[in-house]
């Protein structure tokens, strides 16, 4: 009974506390006792699973991966909204309305742009929650939901069942920050906020919908067992009482009045931290609802107004190009201000070259311009018959504005890239990079740190990291002298990694993890691959003539060759520690799966690449042998059925050994 009491006790606390931190932006409870009171809690349930409850704050983190979401049929369906397009169209809505119930009154809110979802609870208890689907059947996205802080648990009134509906959105401030960490991790980027949210919820990992950090916004009761309403106000604002984040909304007595409040929504839009798409007008008694009843698609009782993309003509003053963290070159429009969407552009984007030669983009012209899906300025099309005399084409330029290295087109996209190895706006990139796990493996050296020895002016190539100093460090925020001594013992401890380590850490194009492996196997020194021309290059296996192309590029660039001078006076090693590659197995392709217990595969495919074969991902009919481990699986079945030869690990060590 008394650990019974202990884990109630604990679960009001921190429910509490996440409650005033994230609803009430007002906490009484500090980070530290939070935290600790969170890893009592988990101790508790650990040692006692059976008394783990669904709304307790240890399940807002869900470990399990899901295999795939189950369908959920929706007790009320989440129906869809008439659009309008207009004032006049609004201006009709109201009269429909109006013959029907002479004296309804309206509540305005903003339409999120997200993931619409329904929230079930069972006396006062989250127990479920589904996407709109098709509005009528759904997916079980619950342990994703869970993860979202403004969601209550379990709710002060314990009514028998409720199920509320709301918007899922990421906030534009968590989605710029997401964008910035992909772009240094090397990820494609997301889209828009709406995008990155329904990718984030529909994670079958419920860690990663966590760091996704969405958030959001409920609007409507669906189903309240227990409990009646007489105005949709009334049911925001029992919402509220039950510490859901309910959408901000104003009531209007006629809709004359929605119609300014719909354009004060426009204008103000850039202050919500979420996207809109428009704004949704709803008659506010419920009686007045039934009268009105729906339509086979649509309540009739609701109208979404949809912002028209307003585009007004401005002239391009110039095109700047900006280079990214990553080394993309990406050109911009510097525009006559202009007002647009409550805001005043004075630049747009323009893409990629590929983007300015399709519309035929000229400094001097005058365009259209809107704002994509109401966040980006673009350029819509130029107005030719305003275009002055003596425009020429444009062309982003061959060599890196900011670093003058050479600029490589992407094989697989439009981008531009630069190939600089110390170029100053890719630096925290690159950085980031060269202490990675796979290349430098320094520990301690993440983006975060990174950034600040950046911005503190210690680090200006990655060369640098070499000749820090503990003392310079500890003077950082969140650095004392002891984690700041561990950071430079990491950065001396990888100055004795092989050569295979140092080329991944370089980032040479089409050059990862494996082929650096293979070419620092295959040449021994960082000297010898230098000298290495594209035909010896191209004789090594997996090794093909881009990749070829780029090494070579990147050994003659002098940012390259100062880079180089650099590390190797701070005492980096240049050298492999590998044998020297034989040929015993060159020609034989091998795919590992399974458990092995004398090594790791990964070991296990270091040797037989050390014998001159290739380790594969998956099987084909060009496989030679598929090495099966303990509970081996789908690889090990499709070689059966394409009677490829397999080896288990004791027949793997012979052939290791039989061939040296």
């Amino acid at each position: 009974m008394e650990i019974q009491q202990e884990l109630q006790r604990l679960r009001d606390q921190l429910e509490q506390a996440n409650y005033e931190y994230y609803m009430l932006d007002a906490p009484t409870m500090s980070d530290y006792d939070f935290d600790h009171m969170l890893r009592r809690l988990e101790e508790l349930e650990a040692e006692h699973p059976e008394l783990v409850t669904p709304d307790s704050p240890t399940q807002r983190v869900g470990g399990k991966v899901a295999e795939g979401f189950s369908e959920v049929v929706h007790q009320v369906p989440l129906e869809s909204l008439q659009d309008v397009f207009s004032m006049e169209e609004l201006a009709e809505f109201g009269q429909r309305v109006h013959e029907a119930a002479e004296d309804a009154e309206y509540d305005v809110e903003p339409k999120v742009d997200g993931l619409s979802v329904a929230l079930e609870y069972e006396n006062g208890v989250f127990i479920r929650g589904a996407t709109r689907g098709d509005g009528r059947v759904g997916e079980d996205v619950t342990q994703n939901l869970k993860t979202i802080r403004t969601i209550p648990l379990r709710l002060p009134d314990n009514l028998p069942r409720l199920i509320v509906r709301g918007e899922v959105f990421m906030p534009k401030s968590v989605f710029q920050k997401l964008n910035e960490e992909r772009e240094l991790a090397g990820k494609p980027l997301f889209a828009n906020p709406r995008n990155a949210a329904a990718g984030s919820l529909r994670q079958l990992d419920p860690k990663i919908a966590a760091e996704r950090r969405l958030d959001i916004l409920v609007f409507n009761i669906q189903y309240a067992d227990g409990k009646t309403f007489s105005t949709h106000t009334d049911t925001l604002e029992y919402l509220e009482s039950q510490h859901f984040r309910v959408i901000p909304h104003t009531s209007c007595a006629t809709i004359e009045d929605c119609a300014k409040r719909i354009e004060a929504i426009g204008d103000g839009r850039e202050a919500f931290d979420f996207d809109i798409d428009g704004a949704v007008v709803k008659v506010n008694s419920l009686a007045d609802r039934e009268v009105l009843g729906s339509t086979a698609k649509f309540p009739r009782w609701a109208a979404a107004y949809k912002y028209p993309p307003e585009q007004k003509p401005s002239t391009i003053v110039d095109i700047v190009v900006q280079v990214g963290r990553t080394g993309v070159l990406t050109p911009k429009a510097v525009v006559e201000p202009v007002r647009l969407a409550g805001t005043t552009v004075t630049n747009a984007t323009l893409h990629n070259q590929d983007f300015i030669t399709e519309k035929d983009v000229r400094i001097g012209d005058t365009v259209l311009i809107q704002k994509a899906g109401e966040i980006i300025p673009e350029i819509v099309s130029v107005l030719p018959e305003k275009r002055p005399e003596g425009t020429v084409p444009y062309q982003l330029p061959e060599r890196c504005p900011v670093c003058g290295a050479a600029v490589v087109r992407d094989e697989d996209g439009a981008a531009l890239r630069c190939t600089g190895a110390e170029c100053p706006a890719q630096l925290i990139r690159h950085l980031v990079h060269f202490a990675s796990r796979d290349a430098m493996d320094i520990e301690g050296l993440g983006p975060a740190n990174v950034e600040s020895l950046v911005h503190a002016g210690l680090i200006k190539t990655p060369g640098d990291l070499y000749s820090l100093q503990a003392t310079d460090v500890a003077k950082l925020d969140h650095m004392g002298k002891k984690s700041a001594q561990n950071l430079i013992d990491a950065i001396e401890n990888s100055k004795k990694n092989d050569l295979s380590k140092l080329l991944t850490a370089f980032g040479i194009r089409q050059v990862g993890q494996k082929a650096a492996q293979v070419l620092a196997r295959q040449f021994g020194t960082l000297d010898a691959l230098a000298a290495a021309g594209e035909e010896a290059l191209t004789a090594v296996p997996d090794i093909g003539d881009i990749t070829a192309q780029s090494l070579a590029a990147w050994f003659s660039d002098p940012q390259s060759q100062h880079l180089i001078e650099t590390l190797k006076a701070a005492g980096v090693n240049m050298e492999s520690y590998a044998e020297p590659v034989g040929d015993k197995l060159a020609g034989l392709t091998f795919v590992l799966t399974g458990e092995l217990s004398s090594f790791t595969r990964k070991e296990a495919g270091e040797r037989i690449q050390a014998l001159g074969g290739k380790v594969s991902g998956s099987v084909s009919k060009k496989t030679s042998y598929v090495i099966a481990g303990e509970a081996a699986g789908s690889k090990l079945r499709k070689a059966q059925e394409l009677g490829i030869p397999v080896l288990d690990e004791v027949g793997l060590v012979a052939l290791l050994d039989e061939n040296g």
